[in-house]
């Protein structure tokens, strides 16, 4: 069985929202795809020797979306934007961890930690981007959130637009600011050069 065409895919989320069961056995196989694709999109951007394994990345993120009972889905658009949004906090959670274990809290934890392997750097850096993303959306929410779902939640110019209900120009516009913007907020570099 293939994947359903998108207003299909809107139908099965409207229906699951609404409790029906049957959609949601239909909708699984293919949240979990979806799920996958975002997050090797995600894992393809990193270097070569990142430990963090993909398919914890997707379990931890299934998890979460089965178990979200309030999440009334409008469409495909919305459910790639809300994967894209815990994927983020997902790894800004594990990152945040991965920090405070290393500043002494010694609590042996079983959670995604031992799923999921990162590097101190790489933990620092999802942190510094979150955090850089949060000051960005003060500024200007649309160029954030073109970079949550482009960076953490691996779409496309194509899909960020649909999402956004906005033009691919406008998505590739706000996508090359945003970058800027975003390594001159990580490098600590002020727009006067100082």
């Amino acid at each position: 069985m293939g994947a359903p065409e998108p207003e299909d895919f809107t139908q099965l989320l409207l229906a699951w929202s609404q409790g029906e069961e049957p959609a949601f056995e239909k909708l699984m196989p293919f949240v979990y795809q979806e799920l996958h694709r975002l997050a090797h999109r995600y894992m393809r951007g990193e270097r070569p020797d990142h430990t963090l394994q993909t398919t914890a990345l997707v379990n931890e993120a299934y998890l979460r979306l089965v178990d979200t009972k309030k999440v009334r889905w409008q469409n495909r658009a919305h459910f790639f934007a809300v994967s894209a949004q815990m994927m983020r906090r997902i790894l800004v959670d594990f990152a945040r961890s991965r920090r405070s274990l290393k500043r002494g809290a010694a609590a042996q934890q079983v959670t995604l930690d031992e799923a999921l392997l990162m590097s101190p750097e790489q933990g620092q850096d999802v942190v510094a981007l979150d955090e850089a993303l949060k000051a960005l959306a003060l500024v200007d929410a649309r160029k954030s959130q073109v970079v949550e779902l482009r960076f953490f939640g691996g779409l496309t110019v194509e899909e960020t637009a649909e999402v956004l209900k906005v033009s691919s120009d406008t998505v590739l516009r706000d996508w090359r600011l945003a970058k800027v913007w975003l390594l001159r907020e990580l490098s600590g570099s002020k727009p006067d050069g100082s």
